[in-house]
């Protein structure tokens, strides 16, 4: 009977040889289905698969609508700009900040 230490020997060189295997056989799949595909001139969509990387909306720049004393922007959309939160504080009134049009 083969010792604890053995056996654990024996399945790291197992192990080895099943990952060296699969990568071999991993590598003729591939080859096998790009042959496939080019032979009878498949697309991803054929096999089912989608067109490309689906992306999401491209993001949109937003009009300005406020601008400060100093030039500062706010297009009136998330948090108010502590420019903005600082005038408000003394007192000024946020539509005196509006952009007209």
């Amino acid at each position: 009977m083969s010792s604890y230490q053995e056996l654990l020997a024996q399945r790291a060189e197992l192990d080895r040889q099943i990952a060296a295997a699969r990568r071999a056989e991993k590598s003729e799949a591939i080859a096998a289905v790009k042959k496939l595909v080019a032979d009878h001139g498949l697309s991803a969509e054929d096999c089912g698969f989608k067109a490309g990387a689906a992306r999401g909306r491209a993001k949109t720049t937003v009009a300005a609508v406020f601008r400060g004393p100093n030039g500062e922007t706010w297009s009136g959309r998330g948090r108010t700009p502590k420019w903005l939160a600082a005038l408000e504080a003394q007192g000024q009134s946020r539509d005196r900040f509006r952009i007209a049009g």
